[in-house]
């Protein structure tokens, strides 16, 4: 019988988050040895790799860091929420994370190429996914400049990492630009706005909201004279649901998130949103 007791499977169960069999089973083919019975999972792992390419890695956590008006998240998911919570998926998310910062990489592709303990973050990825025994990757990453910036990192359930991270710079650094910077952060992560301003929207996408408003008002029988009135009054009405700026403001829906910023002396020079699996 291999030499090993209960506090040992615990312990290298906490050590590689493996399942209770994998870990058994590792450690009577390593008869006891841990640091062979890791190695032997990371082994036993790689080989599903392949395997496991075709499944869906819809869960995992996003997670952030502001440092000198520099504000970085990445999003990296796995299939289970089991291993989202484990506290090996959370170090893999937060190595991730330092990796992004240290690099300053602006892109996935730049991101998984960056050197980690003498090998991309991509293989470090690989292998941890593979002694996980999920999928695992690094789905994508954002960066945002501005005088001040605000990181919110919101929780769906209290027994998983942040599942929605918002990243929001503002061109100003007073008390009041930062407070609003941070009250607009959290209204973003509640209300997902796709653009900042009217001016990011696509020609195409307002084109066809401009379409779709007319036909819809025509098939509701309304008086020909009245359409261009109709159709910019439910332009505007999307504007208001997509556009964070003319968002109508959590805190105060009388007001827009444009005009709040506006009355702490500051405007949004950019922002981010992530939700894990979205």
């Amino acid at each position: 019988m291999a030499n090993y007791t209960a506090a040992d499977i615990k312990a290298l169960r906490e050590r590689t988050g493996a399942g209770m069999m994998d870990v058994k089973k590792a450690l009577d083919e390593a008869n006891g040895d841990a640091d062979k019975a890791t190695e032997i999972i990371r082994v036993k792992g790689l080989k599903g790799v392949t395997k496991r390419e075709g499944r869906a890695a819809v869960e995992g956590l996003v997670t952030a860091a502001v440092n000198n008006g520099v504000g970085v998240m990445i999003e990296i998911n796995c299939e289970t929420d089991f291993v989202a919570k484990n506290e090996k998926f959370i170090e893999l998310g937060n190595t991730v994370l330092d990796v992004a910062v240290s690099s300053g990489a602006a892109d996935l592709e730049a991101l998984l190429a960056a050197e980690y303990n003498g090998r991309t973050l991509a293989d470090h990825v690989t292998d941890e996914g593979a002694i996980l025994g999920e999928k695992v990757v690094v789905r994508r990453i954002a960066r945002v400049e501005g005088a001040f910036v605000d990181a919110y990192l919101h929780r769906t359930s209290k027994d998983l990492p942040a599942q929605v991270g918002v990243l929001l710079a503002v061109d100003a650094d007073s008390e009041a630009a930062q407070t609003a910077a941070h009250d607009v952060a959290v209204h973003t992560a509640a209300f997902a706005p796709r653009y900042l301003s009217r001016g990011d929207v696509p020609a195409e996408t307002v084109e066809n909201e401009r379409r779709i408003a007319d036909e819809t008002a025509r098939a509701e029988g309304k008086p020909e004279q009245a359409l261009p009135k109709i159709v910019e009054g439910r332009l505007t009405g999307f504007y208001k649901e997509s556009v964070l700026v003319d968002q109508p403001f959590a805190k105060d829906p009388k007001q827009s998130v444009g005009k709040v910023l506006s009355e702490a002396g500051t405007s949004v020079a950019g922002f981010a949103r992530f939700r894990v699996g979205n």
